[in-house]
């Protein structure tokens, strides 16, 4: 018997990032604030890496920033503690992963339910996990793509929200088809964090279903 639909959505729109690189993901979502395509704010970007480029992107843009090492941490729920405490000190509705290299336990889900978005740069569920372009490369697929998923403890297997797909070139090598995937993942972040905050979705089972959802890529 299939799960029942259950509606859920955030219900204001501060947007907390967790980064670990560069942070290509976040300038698009910060441009899409800007520009007003996305009606939120960036509460607050969270690093777990001092060096992350993101945290200077932030900074240039006036948004506040944490760097929070996990390796000064006991244990994953310790850690994940800290995160809940500092996103819910800048009273974070909404979470978005961009290119957080760590996995996200039951007590951090707990606190955020329905509420923790993520993107990956394949078309969920095949290859999750990292390297996912090198998988889909290796594994010989025609397509490729991303996929913005609510997150869960198990790792890349939340409810889907939005996905884009991306053609594997006879050519390609790792790096120019994650560039490609790259630039989709650019264009569907926003619009799947738009969608959600609009508030207009249910989860059935896997999958979100959008009562009127914006056109995706």
């Amino acid at each position: 018997m299939p799960d029942p639909m259950t509606p859920n959505s955030p219900s204001a729109a501060a947007l907390g990032v967790l980064i670990s690189g560069r942070g290509s993901n976040l300038r698009a979502i910060a441009d899409a604030v800007t520009a007003g395509e996305i009606p939120a704010t960036v509460a607050i970007v969270v690093s777990n890496d001092a060096e992350a480029g993101g945290l200077a992107l932030a900074r240039e843009r006036g948004i506040p920033t944490s760097v929070l090492r996990h390796r000064d941490f006991g244990t994953r729920a310790d850690y994940d503690l800290a995160l809940v405490a500092e996103l819910r000190r800048h009273n974070v509705t909404l979470v978005c992963l961009a290119g957080f290299m760590r996995l996200l336990g039951p007590d951090f889900c707990a606190a955020f339910p329905d509420a923790i978005l993520n993107i990956h740069p394949s078309l969920l569920p095949s290859f999750p996990g990292t390297h996912a372009q090198r998988q889909a490369l290796e594994h010989g697929v025609k397509v490729s793509g991303a996929t913005v998923h609510f997150v869960t403890p198990a790792l890349d297997a939340g409810p889907i929200v939005a996905q884009a797909v991306v053609p594997v070139e006879d050519d390609d090598t790792e790096d120019t088809l994650s560039a490609r995937i790259l630039e989709a993942e650019h264009r569907l972040y926003p619009r799947a964090i738009r969608d959600v905050i609009h508030g207009e979705w249910q989860i059935g089972g896997r999958r979100v279903v959008f009562e009127s959802p914006s056109r995706r890529v």
